[in-house]
């Protein structure tokens, strides 16, 4: 695959920083620091660039008077393809490219495809574990956003050429499954529900099970433990089942916390047998702890309590190590806003065990509220006052959840007001975006095959045509695909995707409000208009694809 545009023109401006700095008898100079962007309004030029500003000290000139000598170097290599250069506040070179250079770039785009960008991915395999909910209940909308999250984040690093794997991490060991089937068992006894038990219908729903393990002789605490365990298979089944329909692709793994605790040593055993061989434990008060203060965390954490039981950690510990020795040197966590204490401690045991720090990547997902009412829904998974994933899809579909969820930084609370999500207007982002892409999907209908074929071989000989400013705006959005997935992924941000997509349908909008397609005049302005109509669908559709939402033909 070849380069984008963009980096085309990037690459000359680093040709001519160059340039000046061997003029001026300098060595390599900023290189990755010159960036090159889209300024906020169309009279700031098409595209700016820093590099003077980065140039300067090392010239020993005045910013200025470097960003001349810059935009000089520069006219002389793009030619007419740049029309006028302007030097802009304390230093910036603002370009003004030619429509010529701008159809041959929509052509280069065309002849690509819309697909993510080329990138050199990492040698080493990634593992990505999100959602990992506890399976004491069914999802709510917390393990909806991770979930949509993780599943974005997933198809986002795949695309870009990353060999990815998703893992789902589920926690059946300790007391809980214990106190689950304790819930079970009291509502079959016409008991109530122990204090710290759990409630809601989804445990009656479970009620069933306590015949079913009563018919193999379990008693007491064992039988307790045992409806503990039947209703996680009966949840895990469910999850499966809802991921599936909040179209979030297979897991490669589902991984289980108890099978950490089994075999001779099991993995938890032998993960602390080589945190002793490395001198990282010591005992105290009969407890067994990790000296995780080696490493940068704030205190000491126990891994096994005086009772001989281990502790939560422990398990998580011997799971990080358990991947690394699967091949994933490699791995990203999706974690619940409840975790953020832990991050410290097991980015210290993942070091403490031989492991990159920089290669374990702990991201921390923030709440999600539903407004319905103006007024925000409370959740409680024990006390079965929450709305689960498969409610906040048939509330408001698929593709408006994943959209919403998607719409913020994973990092920040997101409030999801129901009401505009079911709303089919162009208020709503997601159904706006859906909209524009049927939209360019009737134009090309309209257009028929055969101009669009025509269009599409005539691409790179439409360099004569003049461009409306609605045209040039349209194409500059497009030619940005590969900059900003390759931002997204390497910030591991699927919101910006999202932001990008829907700017791109404004774009397309206001193309179409002031761009007559099918039957301009003269044939090349049809056929350059319906190569950026082809073009706007890919890109819209590759997004949306990447976003886990649908690009429909008609609505």
């Amino acid at each position: 695959m070849t380069s984008s545009p963009l980096d085309g023109l990037r690459e000359l401006v680093l040709a001519s920083a160059r340039e000046l700095e061997e003029s001026s008898g300098g060595g390599p100079g900023a290189g990755d620091a010159i960036t090159l962007e889209r300024p906020p309004r169309p009279d700031l030029g098409d595209y700016s660039t820093n590099a003077a500003l980065l140039l300067a000290p090392r010239l020993s000139a005045p910013p200025r008077e470097v960003a001349e000598r810059l935009g000089a170097a520069l006219a002389g290599r793009l030619g007419a393809g740049l029309e006028s250069f302007e030097v802009a506040g304390p230093g910036f070179v603002n370009l003004f490219l030619a429509d010529a250079w701008l159809i041959d770039a929509l052509a280069g785009a065309l002849e690509e495809g819309a697909q993510p960008p080329p990138c050199a991915p990492s040698a080493q395999p990634v593992l990505i574990e999100f959602v990992s909910a506890n399976p004491t209940g069914p999802m709510h909308v917390g393990h909806a956003r991770n979930a949509a999250y993780g599943d974005a984040l997933a198809r986002l690093l795949t695309a870009l050429g990353e060999e990815v794997s998703r893992e789902f991490y589920v926690n059946d060991a300790g007391s809980q499954v214990r106190k689950l089937g304790e819930s079970v068992l009291a509502l079959a006894r016409g008991e109530p529900v122990p204090e710290d038990g759990y409630r809601g219908e989804y445990v009656e729903e479970l009620v069933h099970l306590a015949a079913e393990v009563s018919a193999l002789g379990d008693t007491g605490e064992d039988a307790a433990d045992a409806v503990g365990r039947a209703a996680v298979a009966v949840i895990v089944q469910q999850m499966r089942g809802s991921l599936a329909a909040f179209n979030v692709q297979e897991f490669d793994r589902w991984s289980f916390e108890s099978a950490l605790h089994e075999g001779d040593p099991s993995p938890v055993e032998h993960t602390l047998e080589l945190l002793r061989e490395g001198g990282h434990t010591f005992t105290s008060e009969g407890a067994l702890w990790l000296r995780t203060t080696e490493f940068g965390d704030d205190k000491d954490r126990v891994l096994v309590r005086s009772n001989g039981e281990h502790t939560y950690f422990a398990s998580d510990i011997a799971y990080h190590q358990d991947r690394r020795e699967r091949g994933f040197e490699r791995q990203i966590d999706v974690w619940g806003a409840d975790h953020h204490g832990y991050a410290a401690r097991e980015t210290a045991a993942f070091a403490a065990l031989g492991g990159d720090p920089e290669k374990l990547e702990l991201l921390i997902m923030q709440l999600v509220h539903l407004i319905a009412g103006g007024e925000r829904a409370q959740m409680s998974k024990r006390a079965g006052e929450f709305v689960t994933l498969d409610e906040l899809v048939a509330e408001i579909g698929v593709d408006a959840a994943r959209w919403y969820l998607l719409s913020r930084s994973h990092d920040t609370t997101l409030d999801l007001d129901l009401e505009l999500a079911r709303r089919e207007t162009n208020e709503n982002p997601v159904y706006y975006v859906q909209y524009a892409h049927a939209r360019v999907t009737s134009v090309l209908a309209k257009a028929g095959r055969e101009r669009v074929e025509r269009a599409l071989a005539n691409a790179p000989s439409l360099l004569t045509v003049a461009l409306h400013p609605s045209e040039r705006a349209l194409i500059k959005q497009l030619l940005a695909l590969p900059l900003e997935l390759s931002i997204a992924a390497a910030r591991r941000a699927p919101h910006r995707v999202a932001a990008y997509v829907l700017e791109l349908a404004q774009g397309f909008t206001a193309f179409y409000r002031d761009c007559r397609v099918v039957g301009a005049e003269p044939a090349p302005t049809e056929s350059l208009r319906i190569a950026l109509c082809v073009a706007s669908k890919r890109t819209i559709a590759c997004c949306l694809e990447l976003l886990g939402v649908r690009a429909p033909e008609e609505m």
